[in-house]
This record gives C-alpha cells, structure tokens and sequence, in this order.
C-alpha cells in the first residue's frame, strides 16, 4: 500500500522561487509548483493532449485563455482544457506563484528550472520530457 503523500502546498510554494519545480509525478497526473516574476509570465502556449488546473497562493496576475482575459489572485483556480491555447501573466508588483496538476504529466519527473529561459531552453533541447509509461 502506498504512503501518504503530503504537501502544505502553500507553504511548498513559498518555499521556493524557481520558475518551475516538479513536485510529484504520477502515471495520470502531475503537480507542479511556479513562481513568475513581476512583469513575467509563463508564455503562449497549447497542450494539446494534456488538461491543466492551476492555482493562485500569492500574487497577482491575469489569465489569457483562448483570447479571454481574467485576473487571479491568491485562491483562484482556473481549468485549461486539452487543446486551449493560453497563458499567464505577473500583473503584480511581487511574485505569482501558483500550483497546477498535469493530467497526464507535461515535464520530466523531478525537474528544476530556476528561470522561464532555462525552462525553454530544456523543452528545446529535449530534456524536459514527460515519463513514458
């Protein structure tokens, strides 16, 4: 039988201020914890095959999804279905920092990227990929 696994999450989010940082990898799912600085974001994009739900612990920002535009603060959720182009904006004068679940996985289990270019940089080359399996 598996163990319990727990997380404080906001207390896990504020712990860290890397860009992105795996937390827990499942076969089905996958929690992320991001930290985007003020006037940062987390760039266009479309998961074509993947849901994504994110949460708000701190900050502000604005949520652009499929051309649509909300602000989010702390406590908020928002739902990115497969195939929704979107994006997430540091409106704030401090840090964004925000939990999602990956439903499957998006990155490689364990990943690190202290910065969005460093974030880019691994999907470029091919090191943040997603377990198989």
């Amino acid at each position: 039988m598996a163990s319990v696994i727990h997380y404080t999450i906001a207390t896990e989010a504020e712990k860290y201020d890397d860009f992105r940082r795996v937390l827990w990898t499942g076969k089905n799912t996958q929690l992320v914890i991001m930290t985007i600085p003020p006037g940062g974001e987390i760039g266009e994009e479309v998961h074509e095959d993947i849901d994504q739900i994110l949460t708000f612990v701190s900050g502000t920002g604005e949520a652009r999804i499929s051309g649509s535009k909300k602000q989010v603060a702390q406590g908020d959720l928002v739902v990115v279905p497969a195939g929704t182009k979107h994006n997430f904006v540091n409106t704030g004068p401090n840090p964004l920092v925000l939990y999602t679940v990956y439903g499957p996985p998006e990155h490689a289990d364990g990943a690190v990227h202290r910065t969005k270019e460093e974030a880019d940089a691994a999907e470029e080359s091919g090191e943040d990929e997603p377990p198989t399996g």
